[in-house]
């Protein structure tokens, strides 16, 4: 992507309908990214590999607070782990959500594919189970797929930050 901000919906979404129109398949994928890290890139490549345009979205600085990851997270602001993810070149746009989820940007953009870590479990259809995948009952009735991408032991940003 190369760009050094992240998206509004409409521009997602008319990114969405030309590469729709050439044929693209689109997956989304969603996340704090706080401190980002190689399980990260693993999580995001792996995504890319189920499609051809790589969509994430990102949660915003009150969103992160919200999901009471910790007092002080998180650490770096949603613009900057927005720069930091579209300088991947195989991130084809991003974007940063307030909502608690990302549930209006997945049933407004119908990805072909969704996908989440492998703490999240794609048979689950109880919404309320934390390994549940928002939006994963939404893009199936649409004709999509749902993906879990497995973890890399002793990667994560909590780990990290322990250390």
């Amino acid at each position: 992507m190369n760009q050094s901000e992240s998206l509004n919906l409409d521009e997602i979404l008319s990114l969405a309908s030309k590469w729709r129109s050439d044929g693209e398949k689109i997956v989304f994928t969603n996340g704090v990214f706080d401190i980002l890290h190689v399980g990260h890139l693993h999580c995001l490549e792996s995504a890319l590999a189920l499609g051809t345009k790589l969509v994430v979205g990102i949660n915003s600085d009150s969103s992160v607070r919200r999901l009471g990851k910790a007092p002080d997270r998180p650490i770096h602001s949603d613009f900057n782990r927005a720069r930091l993810i579209s300088a991947l070149s195989f991130v084809n746009a991003v974007t940063i959500f307030d909502s608690d989820t990302p549930l209006s940007i997945i049933t407004s953009l119908s990805p072909d594919v969704l996908v989440k870590g492998g703490d999240y479990d794609p048979s689950c259809i109880d919404q309320d189970h934390p390994t549940y995948i928002v939006g994963s009952t939404e893009i199936r009735a649409a004709g999509g797929t749902v993906h879990s991408v497995p973890l890399l032991p002793g990667h994560s940003t909590t780990k990290i930050l322990n250390q």
